[in-house]
């Protein structure tokens, strides 16, 4: 069977181009706004506006928040849905023009079939064109429409349009963009949008309107990989378990052979299950659910492919293109959640590859991705999962990174493809293991994490426990942050995504040590929730001992014991935590020890921490 799509509009440009205008329009001359709606456009202005009352403001149509409107440009994503003259229906997306709100530009494209970039005859290219083009490129969008809009200002003329035309094909080419078709409009006046005009004669292509009538989804291949991600687990009466979620790709045939492909366990397709019965296979875009021919461990979130030389792959070493969203840099080793349909994983960013020069090309090396930036990086997740080659399969290539503490989605991302050293480099399991470590030690393996402003007491208060504990027969270490620095972090500085890596690389050292069963006590500032967020999630419930020395900063700058407060009121220390940067209390520590209180009680209750039911 074949599913009719419907046809993903996003439209796109620099602020001002009239995409509003545009989409109104074509919302308006195919009936598909209500009356209420267009009555509103007819008697509704704007300040400044120079539309008489009386006649449709067609850019009121797609607006959709208030602020919006008090601004006069869009800085959300408005959907709107339009029927074709032949019934297709198209789900528009009107996408923010301003380079602040590229991230929502970005959404928008992410499910796009079609894009139309509009840049204004008038003021003629921009970057923010070449950077929605880019990101229309990344995202996956097949065809690209390029509308140069408000002809009518520069007199119809034809060379304009040409030379419009010209740089915008250049950047194309650059990106791998094949099929793009440019018509010269004027959304003001209606030319060439519903209609082809008689004031552009030199111009014989197709109005917007007849070429998205026209427009036809590429074909797919013959032979599609399966992917099926399991969205809900399905249980009923008469010990009924099915798997639901939408084929994404491929084929699904009652009696074929699949793989979990997180687990390789194997089944047969026992039953494909929709509100109108039983089928015997499903396509790619059909919501089903799937029951197995036998007992297979799948939770949501596991991927069902074929049990061939397609299946995907689990692996846990990715390179991948990211738009980065967030208002504060992407933190090089900071931890973050990836999402990617159902799945939610811990991944970190261990290296960015370079930033794109979105006008020119050009890949320049960097450390760190501001907003709106587009880059490739590499990202480890904490265990393997299946992500496909974006170019292979959208909805199991594509990726969001969410901040772990504000819960704040940070990036958009796009696998390339999954790295050689994921399946090289495989952990060995040794005999001797954690626990027969922790016998012979007779006493529990734990890391105790002391955060803290500088000069609070950390390190102090790491030393008189260890000497109790030592003297209680405990083998002990402490990983102090200076000395580390010395060493093993020599390369780090003090920006916020240096701490992220040295809090990482502290974390995973604290890791091996405690497995070797030792009592770690780490003593670090590591003022950011995120990364020490990041540091507990390596490690087992009651392994992991969260402290906050907490000392007010009048007292830590009185001590000062390495001078450093007096260097930051000095100027020559501009990123010293709590003066220079922001220190972020635990949200909830395991214990909390007062800085300004007795070293021996604040030793005492660690011990007593470290040891519980031991002691």
């Amino acid at each position: 069977m074949s599913i009719t799509p419907i046809l993903h509009l996003v439209t796109c440009g620099s602020v001002d181009d009239g995409k509003s205008t545009l989409i109104g329009r074509l919302l308006a001359e195919t009936d598909s706004v209500p009356i209420d709606q267009l009555e509103y456009a007819r008697r509704t202005r704007r300040g400044g506006s120079t539309i008489p009352v009386g006649e449709i403001d067609y850019s009121l149509l797609t607006d959709g928040l208030e602020a919006e409107r008090e601004q006069g440009i869009t800085i959300d994503v408005a959907y709107r849905h339009m029927n074709l003259p032949n019934g297709r229906r198209v789900l528009i997306a009107d996408s923010p023009g301003h380079e602040q709100y590229t991230r929502n530009m970005a959404v928008a494209a992410s499910n796009g079939d079609v894009a139309i970039l509009l840049v204004d005859a008038a003021r003629g290219v921009r970057p923010q064109t070449h950077r929605h083009l880019t990101v229309c490129a990344l995202m996956g969008v097949s065809t690209i429409v390029l509308a140069v809009n408000k002809m009518d200002l520069v007199g119809y003329e034809h060379a304009t349009f040409e030379e419009i035309v010209g740089v915008v094909k250049t950047t194309a080419a650059r990106l791998g963009i094949n099929d793009l078709v440019a018509v010269p409009v004027s959304a003001f006046a209606g030319d060439n949008i519903t209609r082809r005009t008689h004031a552009m004669p030199w111009y014989t292509g197709l109005s917007l309107l007849e070429f998205l009538s026209d427009w036809e989804p590429p074909a797919r291949p013959d032979v599609e990989p399966l992917r099926f991600p399991v969205q809900y687990i399905v249980r009923a009466e008469g010990n009924f378990r099915g798997y639901a979620g939408t084929v994404v790709s491929g084929t699904l045939q009652s009696g074929q052979k699949v793989v979990v492909a997180d687990s390789g366990r194997t089944a047969i397709v026992d039953r494909i299950v929709t509100l109108d019965g039983d089928i015997d296979t499903a396509v790619a875009g059909q919501a089903v659910t799937v029951t197995l021919d036998h007992e297979v461990d799948v939770t949501r979130g596991d991927l069902i492919a074929a049990d061939d030389q397609d299946a995907a792959q689990p692996a846990d070493r990715f390179s991948a293109d990211v738009v980065w969203l967030g208002e504060e840099p992407l933190a090089h080793g900071r931890s973050y959640l990836l999402v990617s349909g159902s799945r939610s994983v811990p991944a970190t960013v261990t290296n960015v590859r370079y930033r794109l020069d979105v006008v020119s090309g050009h890949e320049h090396a960097a450390r760190l991705l501001e907003m709106n930036d587009v880059g490739r990086v590499e990202i480890a997740t904490d265990k393997p999962i299946p992500l496909d080659p974006y170019t292979l399969c959208r909805d199991t290539g594509g990726f969001l990174l969410v901040d772990r503490v504000s819960a704040d989605t940070v990036a958009a991302g796009l696998t390339r493809h999954a790295m050689r050293r994921s399946f090289n480099v495989v952990p060995h399991s040794y005999a001797v293991d954690d626990d027969a470590r922790r016998l012979l030690m007779g006493h529990p393996s734990r890391v105790v994490w002391l955060t803290g402003l500088p000069g609070s007491g950390k390190s102090t208060i790491a030393d008189a426990t260890v000497g109790a504990l030592h003297a209680l027969g405990v083998h002990t270490y402490v990983l102090d942050g200076d000395n580390v620095r010395t060493g093993l972090n020599k390369d780090l500085g003090f920006t916020p995504e240096d701490r992220a890596e040295n809090v990482r690389r502290v974390a995973e050292v604290a890791k091996l040590m405690k497995d070797a069963g030792l009592v770690v006590f780490v003593a670090l500032v590591s003022p950011y929730q995120a990364d020490r967020d990041a540091a507990r999630s390596l490690f087992d419930e009651g392994e992991f001992i969260e402290v906050y020395v907490d000392t007010p900063v009048e007292v830590c700058s009185e001590r000062d014991p390495k001078g450093l407060y007096a260097k930051a009121a000095a100027g020559s220390l501009p990123n010293m935590t709590g003066v220079g940067q922001g220190y972020e209390i635990p949200s909830a520590p395991d214990l909390v020890l007062r800085g300004t209180g007795s070293i021996e009680d604040s030793a005492a209750a660690l011990v007593r921490a470290v040891l519980g039911e031991d002691q």
